[in-house]
């Protein structure tokens, strides 16, 4: 049966997409890809006579236009998303038109950017006694943000945070980190294309983050994340430890 296929393409790097979504694409008569972020290697997995669009050039109204088109014919699509398609994705707008059309769809998960972060980061981002909490987010810029997830009001928990869209605006960043509770001296790093072959990663702190960014001129493709996770001190998980029982194993006295 024809239907969309909503797929995570995964942070960057061609072999950190899932082998179900790699399956898809192979299998797709059309792709329409997020051309601004995915990386365009994953689009030679296609078939060779694949119909493949870039909705960086697109309206959300073209998009759907060109599925239902698609499906019309009995085509099997793939809607490309970088990442994991939950996280910023725009999934849901195209979710409920093609509910309303009555066109079948499915979602893909993907690897998110934020954990290619934590990979590139050789972080944890939940540290036994400093953080247990991430807290995924994005600076107000064009497109605002709910009035109490402000970055001000959201540094004062003091937990890991990973910021999507806004290392063009690192200086409204650190400002607001700084004026929500945050140490200037708090541990922060940008990491840019995490995965990709070009990836960077550059250490600092909240109050240098705007000049880190200046640094490489990194404005796009990035994440921004900070907290204490990305110090040296942490305490050990008890989990693992010789006098913790678990339901595997008795605690050694």
């Amino acid at each position: 049966m024809s239907m969309v296929h909503f797929v995570g393409a995964g942070p960057g790097a061609r072999d950190l997409i899932t082998l179900r979504g790699k399956k898809l694409i192979e299998n797709a008569d059309v792709v329409i890809y997020t051309g601004s972020l995915v990386n365009p290697e994953l689009l030679q997995d296609t078939k060779e006579d694949c119909e493949i669009y870039n909705s960086a050039k697109m309206t959300l109204d073209e998009v759907i236009a060109t599925m239902q088109e698609a499906v019309s014919r009995g085509a099997d699509i793939v809607r490309l998303h970088t990442g994991d398609p939950s996280l910023y994705g725009a999934i849901r707008e195209q979710i409920d038109i093609l509910k309303q059309k009555g066109i079948a769809f499915d979602i893909c998960p993907g690897v998110s950017s934020f954990c290619a972060a934590a990979a590139a980061l050789e972080a944890e981002y939940t540290l036994p006694s400093v953080s247990q909490t991430v807290i995924i987010s994005r600076v107000e810029g064009r497109t605002p943000v709910p009035e109490r997830e402000h970055l001000g009001s959201l540094a004062a928990h003091g937990a890991t945070m990973v910021l999507f869209l806004s290392a063009a605006m690192l200086e409204k960043v650190s400002a607001d980190l700084i004026s929500g509770g945050l140490a200037p001296e708090t541990p922060a790093a940008i990491v840019y294309k995490a995965s990709w072959p070009e990836e960077k990663v550059l250490h600092g702190t909240v109050a240098t983050l705007p000049a880190l960014g200046a640094l490489d001129t990194i404005e796009k493709t990035a994440l921004v994340v900070v907290g204490n996770v990305l110090g040296r001190e942490y305490e050990l998980s008890r989990l693992y430890a010789a006098d913790f029982s678990t339901g595997f194993r008795e605690a050694k006295t």
